[in-house]
């Protein structure tokens, strides 16, 4: 008798733990906001962290199985993870998450990208062909991927519709809020001079009025020359610009050669959730990036 409540206390303790559904996320951008949407009802593995370059992942084995056993996988898309993401799907075999299934959720597709090449053609670096991918630094296109997360999350379960309803309004209704307050704070940035490492800024550029005046990398994806970053250094000196952007994974070395030789300041911001000790959710993502560029500012 004791061996059979002992049996039913544990088949009662297991039973909603594999009834929540297992999400596969790509970034962790994505990780965070199903984690606001979806709370305790999901169990969330996240792919990459922020000192990795997310177009650049190997197709671990754990990655596979983590893929193979996932209910949604919720990425970027926009070929971000052209490079590993199509064979994790191959080898995972898992059709609700293989392309077009009905467990695979693309962020790109829930938005207006930036930057949609008339072209594409691979002398010019690493382009996307379906426009730049790294939309999540504009917080008004995260409200629009949660939109229609949420309606994703109801269709895979419906028997907690309601739930996701409930996180998602909740979600919605702070977030905007932030973003109100956000854009009062941010007004002293408009017009602010920058150079970028990398053309993963720009949907942050367009939110907040901020002047690209070069980029470090003389083609996406390209490292810079010596004779590239004197060009740039001289745009700088032209142009005032008063920080150059980059993230935890990326090379910091060209970032400090421009600071040693012009006043502009390296400003290494948090790019994604796990950027930084204090990044640990979307909104201290954005509460940070904003401080640091205020502090920035001249």
């Amino acid at each position: 008798m004791r061996r059979l409540l002992l049996t039913l206390v544990l088949l009662a303790i297991a039973v909603p733990a594999e009834a929540k559904l297992r999400v596969f996320a790509c970034e962790p951008e994505w990780a965070a906001l199903v984690e606001e949407l979806a709370g305790e009802q999901a169990r969330i593995f996240t792919a990459t962290t922020a000192q990795q370059d997310p177009h650049h992942i190997q197709a671990r084995p754990a990655l596979i199985a983590q893929l193979r056993q996932a209910d949604l996988a919720v990425c970027t898309g926009a070929e971000l993870e052209l490079g590993w993401l199509p064979m994790l799907q191959r080898r995972a075999n898992n059709p609700r998450v293989a392309a077009g299934g009905p467990g695979y959720f693309e962020a790109a597709g829930a938005v207006r990208l930036l930057e949609v090449p008339d072209r594409v053609d691979r002398a010019d670096g690493d382009i996307h062909a379906a426009g730049n991918p790294h939309l999540h630094l504009d917080p008004r296109n995260i409200a629009r991927v949660a939109e229609a997360l949420r309606e994703r999350l109801i269709a895979l379960d419906p028997e907690h519709a309601d739930h996701y309803r409930r996180r998602s309004e909740d979600f919605l209704q702070r977030w905007q809020a932030a973003v109100a307050r956000w854009e009062k704070r941010a007004e002293p940035l408009r017009g602010m001079p920058i150079v970028v490492a990398h053309s993963n800024w720009t949907y942050l550029e367009q939110w907040l009025g901020l002047v690209r005046v070069a980029a470090l990398e003389p083609k996406p994806g390209i490292p810079p020359s010596s004779g590239h970053l004197a060009t740039v250094l001289a745009q700088v000196e032209a142009q005032s610009a008063q920080a150059v952007l980059y993230t935890a994974y990326q090379d910091r070395r060209p970032a400090e050669w421009l600071a040693a030789r012009s006043p502009v300041q390296p400003l290494r911001l948090p790019y994604t959730v796990g950027g930084s000790a204090r990044a640990t959710n979307l909104f201290e993502l954005f509460e940070e990036t904003l401080d640091l560029l205020l502090e920035a500012r001249r």
